[in-house]
């Protein structure tokens, strides 16, 4: 076992495929997520069913509350460039999700706001960070890493696929029915995320012992007193926000103003950092702002699973797959995860058959690719209105097909986004490039709720059947959107892959 004397290189000279250290993390991050997908399965239908927010509005909630998750993973991973590091700054964030997912799990009816800011700045300092960690274990030339991501994303997705399905199930009343009583099935759900929480914050202290110096406060060498006084000054100040971000997440108008501030602000920022590095490195930097750009327009399609999805779920699928009853919503929570599992390890495995052969492609393809999967994952979401019954009920074996194929284009662009951001970005920014690339998500959920109010909109007073014929034009429209930037990603890619020289 290493201790903190233990460099990063000795780390990073593992044998085999997989360093040990990417286990553990494996573990800690499934646990996390099961506690994240696992609430933010639930909370499209919940505003809807418990309080009483028609289908817009939530959709605007919705993609305000994700967008705020994600936001602020660029805050957390400034603070832990500058102050705590990434070990402290994830065990935060962890204690700040467990006590959101308390406060919900008591009532969440009165006291949804509050217990979501808590998760909203927990996962900032939570996500972009364990990711990080990730990146640290492997040299930048290894071959390896993107493997790596794409192990380490099979247990976000693990963690998805047993939160996304059982907390809506169980909220839902349609698993273990007999053992929640009907009024408590809300509390149990997200009490389950606080449960899981607890086991992923465990794991970690128990990973640490595993790390050697990966990880540790940049001020480790710094006065005990000054740091200190800056971690506490952190640690106060991630608290007093929460008034402030309860109240801009209750109200969307203000959720637009903080999106238009903190994306140029955040370039305002990286492009001040830019000034102390060289030619090359700033290259880099840029390849990397294309990625960046590019994943917002994937995510804003993507996360509709969440929101439009949701609602489509619950009005427009039939309650059968492979002729097996689940809960249409617990299996578009939870579908995409499942078959993340089935396949990250097999197309990492993939990359390196074709690595070795000289035939990989590069990252700008691998990224073009992931739009090209997209686009035929929601053709798929039209074709199903092709096949609905009178009461506008369609078939949730075709729906299902669908995630399978989006599943692709996702091992094609979000694991390979995380291993190019620590590879294309500077040591000592890498956690802020992380966040960055959060904070994409964070505007391509908070598009994503726009496009997702949009098509509710469209779908005001309609029958059901008019609702689903609505929705599937909806996503055939973003299919062509989405066909349409992965060709333009493909023709740009010899222009990307100079600016990121010797990055493949």
């Amino acid at each position: 076992m290493e201790n903190s004397n233990t460099s990063a290189l000795e780390i990073q000279n593992f044998k085999g495929k997989y360093p040990k250290q990417l286990w553990y993390l494996f573990f800690s991050e499934m646990w996390e997520r099961f506690s994240f997908y696992g609430m933010r399965g639930m909370l499209v239908i919940f505003m809807v069913s418990q309080l009483a927010m028609n289908d817009k509005v939530a959709n605007l909630q919705y993609g305000a509350t994700q967008a705020f998750v994600y936001a602020f993973t660029f805050i957390g991973g400034l603070f832990a460039d500058k102050i705590l590091g990434y070990r402290k700054s994830l065990f935060w964030g962890g204690l700040l999700m467990i006590a959101g997912s308390i406060i919900l799990a008591i009532n969440p009816q009165q006291f949804f706001f509050f217990g979501i800011s808590f998760t909203i700045i927990g996962t900032g300092f939570f996500k972009p960070n364990i990711s990080t960690i990730v990146g640290k274990l492997y040299k930048d030339d290894d071959h390896r890493r993107d493997a790596g991501f794409s192990l380490f994303y099979a247990g976000v997705n693990l963690g998805a696929l047993i939160g996304g399905y059982i907390c809506i199930a169980v909220a839902n009343g349609s698993l273990w029915a007999s053992l929640v009583p009907a009024h408590l099935r809300w509390n149990v759900a997200f009490g389950f995320a606080a449960v899981v929480m607890i086991v992923s914050l465990l794991t970690f202290t128990q990973t640490q012992k595993s790390l050697g110096d990966i990880g540790l406060s940049p001020l480790k060498d710094a006065p005990s007193t000054k740091r200190k006084r800056l971690e506490i000054v952190t640690y106060i100040g991630s608290l007093l926000i929460i008034p402030v971000i309860m109240t801009m997440v209750s109200n969307t108008d203000y959720t637009d103003i903080f999106m238009f501030i903190i994306g140029p602000a955040s370039l305002l920022y990286l492009f001040y950092e830019m000034r102390s590095f060289n030619k090359e490195e700033n290259k880099k930097l840029l390849a990397a702002l294309v990625f960046i750009i590019f994943s917002i327009f994937f995510w804003a399609f993507f996360e509709q699973s969440g929101g439009s999805l949701s609602l489509f779920a619950a009005h427009n699928l039939n309650n059968t797959l492979l002729g097996i009853p689940l809960d249409p919503n617990g299996v578009n929570n939870s579908a995409n995860s499942f078959f993340v599992i089935a396949f990250a390890a097999i197309v990492g495995l993939v990359w390196l058959w074709l690595n070795k052969r000289k035939l990989e492609p590069n990252t700008v393809v691998k990224f073009g690719l992931g739009f090209l999967f997209l686009a035929g994952g929601f053709a798929v979401f039209y074709y199903t209105k092709f096949f609905a019954d009178a009461n506008g009920r369609t078939s949730l074996d075709l729906f299902t097909f669908g995630w399978f194929i989006i599943t692709f284009g996702e091992l094609c662009l979000s694991p390979i986004g995380m291993s190019a951001m620590t590879k294309l970005s500077p040591q000592k920014t890498q956690a802020v490039i992380m966040g960055m690339w959060f904070l994409a998500s964070a505007y391509g959920q908070y598009f994503a709720g726009l496009l997702g109010a949009n098509i509710a909109e469209a779908s005001t007073n309609a029958s059901n059947l008019e609702k689903l014929s609505v929705y599937a034009d909806g996503y055939k429209q973003l299919a062509i959107y989405a066909f349409i930037a992965g060709i333009l990603l493909i023709l740009i890619a010899p222009f990307v892959k100079k600016l990121m020289q010797d990055v493949k």
